[in-house]
């Protein structure tokens, strides 16, 4: 199985990473889904994200969990049935899951020319460490975006502005750690952002500022 790569962040946080080869139906063999879930993977259009669906559920059993250890809220973000915390991503063919007894967020997207159309929708307090990194914009605007995702996720409340609500610290593309916080309705919090690049996609996970 193509299990990508894995990483323990900490005692109790772990990262598992999985590059999407398989069909659809080589993934759906052994995979029990809940009737929400098959519903879900039933209405998918896409090919690809009906495979990324799927690559999730095997992430989930190399944890030890199955689909029925998992549940939606009505924001849409997952929880686990034993309490831990997890957040999943998955873009085009590359599917990631972190878990975690802390609260977590973890987005994976691909490095695209297109970032540089629509940054003026989530860059606001950013915008002069952009303006300073022209030739790696696109890696730098990823990054920043893929921070912002995560935080969204692991936040989990509606009505967040990624442009308004959600800050992240300038960084050094060498070095994959920055800082980011959430402002909303008058409370502040802090949170550590870590990215890694690989093969024209760039992962980036949040966890609470220790």
């Amino acid at each position: 199985m193509p299990l990508y790569k894995t990483i323990t962040v900490d005692e109790s946080t772990n990262i598992l990473i999985w590059k999407i080869e398989e069909s659809f139906e080589v993934l759906s063999e052994g995979i029990q889904l809940t009737d929400h879930c098959q519903n879900r993977v039933d209405n998918m259009k896409s090919d690809l994200h009906k495979r990324g669906f799927m690559s999730v559920r095997h992430l989930l059993a190399v944890f030890g969990y199955t689909d029925h250890d998992l549940y939606y809220d009505d924001f849409g973000k997952p929880h686990l049935k034993d309490g831990k915390q997890i957040s999943i991503t998955h873009s085009y063919e590359y599917a990631a899951v972190i878990i975690s007894d802390k609260l977590v967020g973890i987005d994976i997207e691909k490095q695209r020319e297109k970032i540089l159309r629509i940054a003026h929708k989530f860059v606001a307090s950013e915008q002069k460490f952009v303006d300073q990194h022209q030739e790696e914009k696109v890696r730098v605007l990823t990054v920043i975006w893929g921070a912002k995702e995560s935080l969204y996720k692991l936040y989990g409340t509606a009505g967040l502005s990624f442009e308004q609500n959600i800050h992240i610290m300038p960084f050094d593309l060498n070095l994959p750690f920055t800082a980011g916080s959430i402002h909303h309705q008058e409370e502040v919090s802090h949170y550590d952002i870590t990215f890694l690049e690989f093969e024209g996609f760039t992962c980036v996970y949040a966890l609470p500022y220790v």
